[in-house]
């Protein structure tokens, strides 16, 4: 793809693209993958400072910005807490096909973007998000995570699902329960581990019981 303005409107399907989480778990008007995008970038401009002298605000911003960019082409395959727990069937790809298909489409997205005389290598900047291998990068994974806590809070208060209704999706979790279950195991840093306690506190007031973890 070398046409930019191509590239643009195929970024921009982002606005359009339902969370797949929310969709099965039936939130009424859930929100969009770019709504997350931003949720987790002003995070990062929020919490940069707190996270220790090793996270560069600017660079964890950007990095939030490009993290899910590629589901503007391969939508938003949903991460399940009990890969085991799903039905037979399931056409989801693998791991390892979900990585070389986002690989793919943010090459191609961020390519009439890219070139020598930019100060900016952007999938680069994906790529070291993806490695999770950097303090920055583990930051902006930990913020994407709390973004998804914040936002089972938010529906959980605004009654924006119907919990009596069955849903083979979230058969083994009650309420909202499986995002923070997704989260738990995963967040890397101290800030992440301490903003998770703070939105599982307020969750577990809004459900009037321990949350399942």
């Amino acid at each position: 793809m070398t046409d930019e303005f191509a590239a643009l409107l195929e970024a921009f399907e982002l606005k359009d693209e339902s969370r797949t989480g929310w969709v099965l778990r039936g939130i009424d008007a859930p929100e969009s993958v770019a709504a997350h995008t931003w949720g987790t970038a002003t995070l990062c401009l929020l919490y940069a400072d707190r996270a220790g002298g090793d996270v560069d605000r600017d660079r964890a911003v950007s990095m939030a910005l490009l993290h899910d960019l590629a589901e503007a082409r391969t939508g938003d395959i949903p991460t399940r807490a009990d890969e085991t727990s799903t039905e037979d069937g399931d056409d989801r790809p693998s791991a390892e096909e979900k990585a070389a298909l986002e690989r793919a489409a943010i090459t191609d997205l961020l390519g009439p973007f890219e070139g020598e005389d930019r100060d900016l290598d952007l999938v680069a900047r994906w790529e070291e998000y993806e490695a999770r291998e950097t303090p920055t990068a583990r930051f902006v994974k930990d913020m994407d995570l709390i973004d998804n806590c914040l936002q089972a809070l938010k529906y959980e208060r605004e009654e924006r699902y119907d919990e009596t209704t069955p849903n083979e999706a979230f058969s083994r979790y009650e309420n909202l329960d499986e995002f923070f279950a997704t989260a738990a195991p995963r967040l890397r840093t101290t800030i992440g581990e301490s903003l998770f306690e703070g939105v599982r506190t307020r969750y577990e007031q809004e459900i009037g019981r321990e949350c399942q973890l």
